[in-house]
C-alpha cells in the first residue's frame, strides 16, 4: 500500500476539510470519514467522458490531491493509503454490489475496506469503512450484526450469503442498490480489481460509458445527480428535480456535490452538457411513449 508523504497527508486532509494530523483513534477515524464523504463524491464523470483515471494507490492519492474525485477503485485506493499513512491498520476487501432485482455476489467489482481499532477492554475490533458506496454509509460500522441508523438512511450487517465467513452491508429499503456482500479474506494489492475497472472504464458494455452518475452522501441527506435528474433523500422522504440548463447543472455540481470538474476546459463542459442533455431528451421522449 503507497505510504503518503507528510505533505500529501496534510494536502489530503486540506481537501477533505480536516484541519490537522492527529493520531489513528476511533474518534479521529470518524471524523475522517464522515469529510470525505461530504467532500468527495462518487462519480462516472471521467469513464462517461472517455477519460478514465488509473486505480493505483499513488494514482488515485493524486487524483484526490489534484481537486478530482472517482468511483469506488480510486475513493477507497486512496482513502486506504491515507488511513495506512497515518498508522490505521486498515484492509483490502473483494465485494460486490448487489442492484436491486438481482442476486447478491462477490465479483470484484467493488473494492471494499476494514480497519482494525483497539477498544477500551484492550481487544481489536473491525469495522467496516467504505467512501466509495456513494450513498452509503456516512460513517464507519462495526462489524457485528445489527442495525445501524445514520441519518435518513438505515443499515443492516448481516451475515453473507454470497461468500464464506463474508459479511453483507444491507442498504436502506428505498435506497438506490440492495447491498454489498464483501469477502473476509484480505489482500495485499490492487492486482484483483485492475481488470475488473479496465472493463468499467473502457468497455463499450460498461453501464458507466453511457451514465453520468454523481452521488455524494452527507449527515443529513444523500443526493445523486443521474444526467439531469438530481434525486435528494432526507428526513422528509425523496424529492426529484430536473435541471432545465446547463449553468443550474453545472451550479448543482458544484455546490451540492462538490464536483467542480477540475481538468475540464469549458469546451469539454459545454460537450459534457450536450450529452447529458441529449441522453435526458431521448429518455423523455421514450418515457412518454411507454
Amino acid at each position: 500500500m503507497y505510504r503518503m508523504t507528510r505533505e500529501e497527508i496534510k494536502a489530503y486532509l486540506n481537501r477533505i476539510g480536516i484541519k490537522e494530523i492527529q493520531p489513528p483513534t476511533k474518534e479521529y477515524l470518524f471524523a475522517l470519514h464522515q469529510a470525505h464523504v461530504n467532500a468527495l463524491s462518487w462519480q462516472t464523470v471521467d469513464i462517461f467522458a472517455g477519460k478514465p483515471a488509473a486505480i493505483g494507490f499513488e494514482q488515485s492519492v493524486r487524483l484526490v490531491l489534484n481537486d478530482k474525485s472517482g468511483y469506488c477503485f480510486h475513493l477507497n485506493g486512496a482513502f486506504s493509503s491515507l488511513l495506512h499513512s497515518l498508522g490505521y491498520k486498515v484492509h483490502l476487501h473483494r465485494a460486490g454490489v448487489q442492484p436491486l432485482g438481482e442476486q447478491p455476489r462477490v465479483n470484484s467489482f467493488h473494492l471494499s475496506l476494514s480497519v482494525d481499532l483497539v477498544n477500551e477492554a484492550e481487544t481489536e475490533e473491525r469495522w467496516i469503512v467504505d467512501v466509495g458506496l456513494g450513498d452509503m454509509p456516512y460513517e464507519p460500522i462495526p462489524l457485528r450484526y445489527g442495525m445501524y441508523e445514520q441519518g435518513p438512511l438505515s443499515y443492516k450487517v448481516v451475515q453473507s450469503g454470497a461468500v464464506p465467513q463474508g459479511w453483507r452491508l444491507v442498504h436502506d429499503p428505498l435506497a438506490s442498490f440492495a447491498g454489498v456482500d464483501i469477502d473476509a479474506a484480505v489482500l495485499g494489492s490492487l492486482e484483483e480489481f485492475m481488470p475488473k475497472h479496465e472493463f468499467y472504464s473502457r468497455s463499450p458494455e460498461s453501464p458507466w460509458a453511457r451514465i453520468f452518475l454523481v452521488r455524494q452522501r452527507n449527515a443529513s441527506q444523500s443526493n445523486e445527480l443521474r444526467g439531469c435528474v438530481w434525486s435528494k433523500r432526507d428526513k422528509n422522504g425523496l424529492a426529484k428535480v430536473e435541471v432545465a440548463s446547463k449553468s443550474e447543472w453545472l451550479d448543482l455540481l458544484n455546490d451540492v456535490f462538490g464536483e467542480r470538474l477540475a481538468g475540464y476546459s469549458a469546451l469539454e463542459k459545454d460537450d459534457l452538457w450536450k450529452r447529458v442533455e441529449a441522453a435526458h431528451v431521448e429518455w423523455k421522449a421514450t418515457k412518454a411513449l411507454s
